[in-house]
């Protein structure tokens, strides 16, 4: 359902949100099938899919290329994707950018960081925008942050200032549970946790995490699935049966008829005279 309303009516009335990370056709499909809530494109496909070492050297053409992927997998699913690092340091560069998403495919788009005048920016242009605070995955370093009195202070007048100025929607990454209780209630907008406790609105992880893509696992992560462990098993099941002659057997492929089969024998042994 891509109704941005809805989100807010699942906040007034208790109901929890559920929203996962894609980046592709099969895993949106998958999503969308199974009834998530939303989907989220985020810039982490660089570390999870692309390779890359860390979320700072994703493009916007990295994320419109999976945005698109993950549209055509979840044509009815709502779509979250990120701005990339240094795609919105001014309000012409974010109206650019989002736009660009919109056209891949996206009904909103997520930045970090506590800059109320692009939301009203992108606002006025019908542009939807999540916020995120916390934990900032491209401009600050992995840990949770709001642990003290003053980064507490700061993200909960972030948090109010992004709410005023019109985000629909705000992810919370690695803040302590009683921070994030606090904005979930102070707030509009839902609150979208991820490693910041039971007390927000929803609930966002990486879907590569949450199947056990990599050995690594994360405290604020639950392994649903053994997908990585799965693959590397499968792969090396195809290489023996290949070396052993294994795979393939005729049951894998086609065969000719037989009179087509006598014909060519025929035609083969003729050129060979």
């Amino acid at each position: 359902m891509r109704s941005l309303n809805r989100f807010a009516e699942m906040k007034r009335s208790g109901e929890k949100i559920a929203l996962l990370t894609a980046y592709d056709a099969p895993q949106a499909q998958a999503q969308q099938q199974a009834g998530i809530d939303a989907i989220l494109v985020g810039d982490s496909v660089g570390v999870n899919i692309l390779g890359y070492s860390s979320e700072r050297e994703v493009t916007l053409a990295d994320v419109a290329h999976h945005t698109r992927a993950v549209r055509r997998g979840a044509p009815e699913t709502f779509i979250i994707s990120d701005l990339p690092f240094a795609t919105y340091d001014t309000p012409e560069q974010a109206v650019a950018s989002a736009k660009l998403l919109q056209q891949a495919g996206a009904d909103a788009v997520k930045f970090e960081g506590a800059f109320p005048e692009l939301v009203q920016v992108l606002g006025t242009l019908g542009i939807p925008v999540c916020g995120h605070l916390g934990y900032e995955p491209q401009h600050c370093e992995r840990r949770v942050h709001g642990k003290t009195f003053e980064e507490a202070k700061r993200i909960f007048s972030d948090a109010r200032a992004l709410d005023d100025a019109g985000v629909f929607m705000l992810v919370l990454e690695l803040a302590p549970a009683e921070l994030a209780a606090a904005i979930s209630h102070a707030i509009k907008a839902p609150t979208i946790g991820i490693g910041a406790g039971p007390a927000t609105d929803g609930q966002v992880l990486v879907f590569p995490d949450v199947l056990g893509y990599a050995e690594k696992n994360f405290r604020h992560n639950r392994r649903y699935a053994e997908v990585g462990a799965t693959m590397r098993e499968a792969a090396s099941t195809y290489l023996g049966e290949v070396r052993a002659g294994l795979f393939p057997t005729l049951a894998n492929c086609s065969s000719m008829s037989a009179d087509v089969l006598a014909q060519f024998e025929a035609d083969i042994l003729e050129r060979r005279g």
